[in-house]
């Protein structure tokens, strides 16, 4: 076992109750992309923004024809290594709180029970005129149905449901209206940048934080300002931080310690340590 797995469970054998943030690292070996390279920065262009979505159509019609491609990938995803040892944490009392800013629910299909989804879940479409939540999936068939051509489409998966449709004319697509008051503006229930994070989650997590004994942060670059601050939270708390992440995060002079491994493997370690010295004979 290298040294820096060895100082992370020396970490949490110090820190035993933690506050989990995890981020996209988690889910790439689940095959859904991250959106940041190790230095911090956008692999492809920054995702929509709320503005973008409600005010003009023609950005919603590419929106939904790539996440009409794009599900194919984000609905059959399951839990990977990160989401199962992270779950196994939890189940042996290790987790105060898993903070997620991840949207795929994959930390839930794996059996973690205290999750907040910091920006939501793209399984969940919310209608912006009644408030109505619809199931994605039923949302798919209705875009099928308008539009049969796009669904024998492939093309390369992008993070959080979507796909790489560039080129394509989009004025034909036809994005369908909220099937319970006939006329509302279709979202996925996430949160799109350029909207605010639900004040309740905030509060939640905040309130978590100063339960637990540390912060570890798990396959996030924390570059995004929704789960930054909670980094700053910890340490203006006097509350130590920790990262599993390959490159580089916005919190790095923040750290007590960072782990530069694929996040899957460096968490099963953890859980795999713990749980053995837990069932060690006194």
């Amino acid at each position: 076992m290298g040294n820096d797995l060895a100082a992370l469970i020396a970490f949490v054998r110090r820190h035993p109750r933690l506050l989990v943030l995890t981020g996209a690292g988690c889910s790439t070996e689940c095959g859904i992309p991250d959106y940041r390279d190790a230095n911090g920065d956008w692999k492809r262009p920054a995702p929509i923004t709320y503005q973008a979505f409600v005010g003009d159509e023609a950005a919603r019609r590419r929106y939904w024809a790539r996440s009409l491609v794009g599900w194919r990938v984000m609905g059959r995803a399951r839990p990977g290594p990160a989401h199962h040892a992270l779950a196994q944490l939890e189940h042996a009392g290790h987790l105060e709180l898993l903070l997620t800013q991840n949207v795929d629910g994959l930390h839930s299909a794996a059996g973690s029970r205290r999750v907040i989804d910091l920006h939501g879940r793209i399984a969940t479409v919310r209608c912006l005129a009644c408030d109505a939540r619809l199931d994605r999936a039923a949302v798919q068939t209705l875009l099928l149905e308008r539009n049969p051509d796009w669904g024998a489409l492939s093309a390369r998966t992008a993070p959080d449901g979507d796909a790489d449709l560039d080129g394509l004319d989009f004025s034909g697509f036809l994005v369908p209206s909220c099937p319970h008051c006939g006329d509302g503006l279709l979202k996925p229930d996430v949160v799109f940048f350029g909207e605010n994070v639900p004040r309740d989650r905030v509060d939640g997590a905040l309130a978590a934080l100063q339960r637990a004994d540390a912060l570890l942060v798990a396959g996030s670059s924390l570059m995004v300002y929704s789960g930054f601050r909670f980094a700053q939270a910890a340490a203006a708390a006097a509350k130590p931080v920790a990262a599993v992440n390959l490159g580089r995060t916005r919190a790095d002079d923040l750290l007590a310690l960072k782990v530069e491994r694929p996040v899957g493997a460096a968490l099963q370690a953890l859980a795999g340590s713990l749980a053995e010295s837990a069932s060690a004979p006194v």
